[in-house]
Formats: structure tokens, sequence, C-alpha cells
């Protein structure tokens, strides 16, 4: 079963997902660094999140942050990795709460840092932090969304096959 995911496809799945018009941060990235962490080949777990970032952002335009998003999207891949040797119910859960968490830190962290929307200091980058909370319930929400069509679609379809095979 491993052998029908093609990375290839993902990373046009992703790339197609973030083009169509959608709610801000209500995004698929975070879901394929966790699946591709636990179901791909360690480099494809890790390259495939950034190629579908990078090919949609010729599209959507590149921007201060991006060594931001990417890392921590990269960071999210380890973590698939992690889990891939730790997958249940709960640590997948975990880890999709943890990696919505880490994207919003890292990433609005790279806002503060590189924009000059908030001063340079403490307050600033706790006003950064609060003004990002709305985007970061369509976080949590798109990665529990993409995590659950993900995983639960790739396990029904192993179980499915599993059941379906001739047995010897």
């Amino acid at each position: 079963m491993n052998k029908l995911i093609n990375p290839f496809l993902i990373i046009i799945f992703a790339v197609i997902l973030r083009l169509i018009p959608h709610v801000p941060n209500f995004a698929p990235i975070s879901a394929m660094a966790l699946f591709g962490g636990v179901y791909l080949n360690k480099e494809y777990a890790l390259i495939v999140p950034l190629l579908a970032m990078f090919l949609s952002d010729i599209f959507l335009g590149f921007h201060s942050t991006i060594l931001f998003v990417y890392g921590s999207f990269l960071l999210i891949g380890f973590m698939g990795i992690w889990l891939s040797k730790h997958k249940n119910l709960r640590n997948i859960f975990l880890a999709t709460f943890f990696s919505s968490v880490l994207f919003f830190i890292i990433t609005n962290f790279g806002v503060w840092i590189n924009g000059g929307l908030y001063p340079k200091m403490l307050t600033g980058l706790l006003d950064c932090y609060v003004s990002a909370i709305p985007f970061f319930r369509n976080t949590i929400l798109g990665d529990a969304f993409y995590v659950s069509l993900f995983f639960g679609s790739y396990e029904l379809a192993i179980n499915f096959f599993k059941k379906s095979a001739p047995s010897i």
C-alpha cells in the first residue's frame, strides 16, 4: 500500500488546495508534513511539504517570513518522522495540535522580527501574537481537518485492501 502514495501526487494535491480560495490558514501543509513523516521515506517526508509550499508560492508570491514558514514545516516534518514510530490516536492528536502551536509561534515571531507593524520590544511581540489569535483558530481547525482526512483515508484504504486481498 505504501507504493500507492506517490509523493508527487501529494505535492500536486497540496499545491491545488493552497491555490484555490480558502479560509486564511486553513491549509493542508502541516498535515502533509505530519502525514509524510509517518508514511513516506524520510527524504520525501521533509521535502514534500516544502516543495508544495515553494510551487504554490510561485503563484501566490514570496514574502519576508518565508524562512520562518518553511522552517516551521521542516520541524513539523521531523515531528512526523517521530510520529511514524509512535503512531496512535493520542499521539496523532497531540502532534497535530503541537504542529499548529509550533507554526503559530515561529511564523508570528517572523512577522514581528521582519515586519514593521510591531515595535521591536516585548510588548510588540506580544501584540503580534495577540493579533494573530484569530488566524490560530483557523490553523488548528485546518490542521485537524486535513490530518483526519489524510490519516483516516489512508488507514481506511489499508484496511480495505487487507480485507479484499486474497489469503494464501
